[in-house]
């Protein structure tokens, strides 16, 4: 895919791009990513672009789109003020806004990630201790795909992938979700060659 069928397909009102990936980000990647969130705003109309305001990646692609404004920014983040003065979206919606008894699909979704499994119902239930709240990040990275009653769903994602592990972490759990709801994902091997 050409950043040109991409955008051709992708730019219309009402659509969703996921602009995420790895903390981790390889030294000389970071203005790649940068330059990509930059590149997308200023060649795109109507999309909006949705993190989770993580630090690495999600920070990155942020920095180069609100480099040329943050209008079309949405962050999804795992609590109220999580990395509040660092948070470039316009637009910012928390897990603790969001009744997670009225949406079983987030919970069911959220339990694809083996690690915090046992922890989902807890937290779902209202449990906020040191463990469950790690519940937290895994259900705010499937909010981020399927959105809920007051956010539309994702319709594309755009990843920054450790190329050497693989879909794993919550990126992988954010790419993973994708697939079961059948919304397209790129990693860094395809965007890099929209750069060039």
């Amino acid at each position: 895919m050409t950043l040109e069928n991409f955008l051709k397909e992708y730019d219309k009102e009402g659509v969703v791009v996921l602009l995420e990936g790895k903390r981790q980000v390889k030294k000389g990647d970071e203005r790649k990513l940068q330059r990509l969130g930059q590149l997308l705003k200023e060649r795109s109309n109507y999309m909006i672009f949705r993190s989770g305001n993580a630090e690495g990646s999600d920070r990155y692609f942020f920095a180069g789109a609100s480099s040329v404004d943050n209008k079309r920014l949405q962050a999804i983040t795992p609590y109220d003020g999580h990395f509040k003065n660092s948070n470039s979206a316009y637009e910012t919606f928390s897990l603790d806004s969001i009744d997670l008894v009225k949406e079983p699909e987030i919970t069911y979704l959220s339990k694809r990630n083996k690690k915090t499994k046992g922890l989902i119902d807890k937290y779902v239930d209202g449990n906020r201790d040191k463990y469950s709240i790690k519940a937290a990040y895994i259900i705010r990275d499937t909010v981020k795909v399927t959105g809920y009653e007051n956010m539309k769903p994702a319709s594309f994602g755009i990843f920054y992938d450790d190329l050497d592990n693989p879909k794993s972490g919550g990126t992988g759990h954010t790419m993973d979700v994708c697939e079961e709801k059948n919304i397209p994902v790129i990693d860094q091997r395809v965007w890099f060659k929209w750069l060039e």
